[in-house]
């Protein structure tokens, strides 16, 4: 088979990722189970083919990953979708993931994304974080509120990312995307250089070391909305991660600095659905004068407890909620709700 009938498969069969990797068939990935392209293996003259296949879609050279190990990048191919790629060696072979992005964004209300996350839309300026594990879906709820912003305010959009996933046509906003190690050489410069382009929204597609997070927040401070990722679960674990990037002399500053710009954090997961989907479970804090406070004096680990005090009126919910919402929904089962509960002890008995 050639590169397009693989991508055209994944895309038909509504797969997630494609998998090229020597020594067994290409997979695709259907509701988090891994199912063969065909019953052919593939060794590893076939996946250098396939993945140089990938660079003459995307028009890039290899020779970054030829010398480096690994890559990533993205494409499109007119009719069928968008694609992002992971390149990398194993085995001494050339494999890849290849994650399948639709044209369009999708429809938030098809995606189950809560009203309350979308109307961060409406904030105009501070930190706002969307964290969660690989695969849970930050990208795509990033996306629906950057379109949200996009319908509904004149604004100049910048986006960084690595790579671009979702392409936004100017509405009543002007976006303007930058790729990494495409349109600029880090986050860091990127992030920089933005800050002298009248921006009124920053896309951050991931807070990786401690300059870019300083200076997100500088930019938060001065009058921005800054939106980024971080691979964190939880609110907790997402300040932690934050203030622990700093030298122990700094912390009680970033605390403090932290405090006053963030905003909002949305932690996401996805859970298997009784009917086979994939089902989001939501987190959201709202940094009220309680948890800014907190943050304030390091007791980061009573932010659970907040969130649980702030409840719905402040628009909040925790992890366990909103789990414990879906099993009385009916979408997912009590096992699930069990295994992918922060507090499986104090779930069972809610369930009880």
């Amino acid at each position: 088979m050639e590169l397009l009938d693989y991508l055209r498969f994944a895309v038909e069969a509504k797969a997630s990722d494609l998998f090229i990797v020597a020594g067994g068939p290409v997979c695709v990935k259907l509701e988090k189970r891994m199912t063969p392209v065909g019953g052919e293996r593939v060794f590893p003259q076939e996946t250098e083919r396939l993945i140089m296949a990938l660079y003459q879609q995307a028009q890039r050279s290899p020779d970054r990953f030829l010398s480096r190990g690994d890559d990533d990048f993205s494409f499109s191919v007119g009719g069928l979708a968008r694609f992002r790629v992971n390149t990398y060696r194993q085995r001494g072979s050339l494999a890849a993931v290849v994650r399948i992005v639709a044209f369009d964004i999708p429809s938030w209300e098809e995606l189950s994304i809560p009203a309350q996350v979308m109307d961060l839309a409406e904030e105009t300026h501070g930190m706002i974080l969307v964290t969660g594990t690989a695969g849970s879906g930050k990208s795509t709820t990033q996306a629906c509120v950057i379109d949200r912003i996009n319908h509904t305010r004149e604004a100049h959009i910048i986006t960084l990312e690595d790579p671009i996933e979702y392409l936004h046509r100017d509405i009543k906003s002007i976006v303007s995307q930058r790729e990494i190690a495409i349109d600029t050489e880090d986050y860091l410069s990127a992030l920089r250089a933005c800050l002298r382009q009248a921006p009124d929204v920053i896309l951050l597609g991931e807070m990786r070391d401690q300059e870019t997070i300083h200076t997100a927040m500088t930019a938060a401070e001065t009058g921005h909305l800054l939106i980024a990722t971080l691979h964190t679960k939880g609110a907790v674990n997402t300040i932690g991660r934050i203030v622990d990037t700093f030298p122990a002399a700094q912390q009680d500053q970033i605390r403090t600095q932290l405090s006053m710009v963030l905003r909002t954090v949305v932690s996401q997961q996805l859970l298997p659905g009784v009917n086979g989907d994939l089902v989001p479970a939501f987190e959201i804090m709202h940094t009220n004068n309680a948890i800014r406070s907190l943050i304030r004096e390091g007791k980061v680990h009573q932010i659970d407890n907040a969130i649980a005090a702030g409840g719905r009126e402040e628009g909040m919910i925790s992890m366990d909620q909103s789990i414990l919402n879906l099993y009385k929904a009916g979408k997912i089962t009590e096992e699930t709700a069990l295994n992918y509960a922060d507090n499986p002890e104090q779930l069972r008995r809610r369930l009880g």
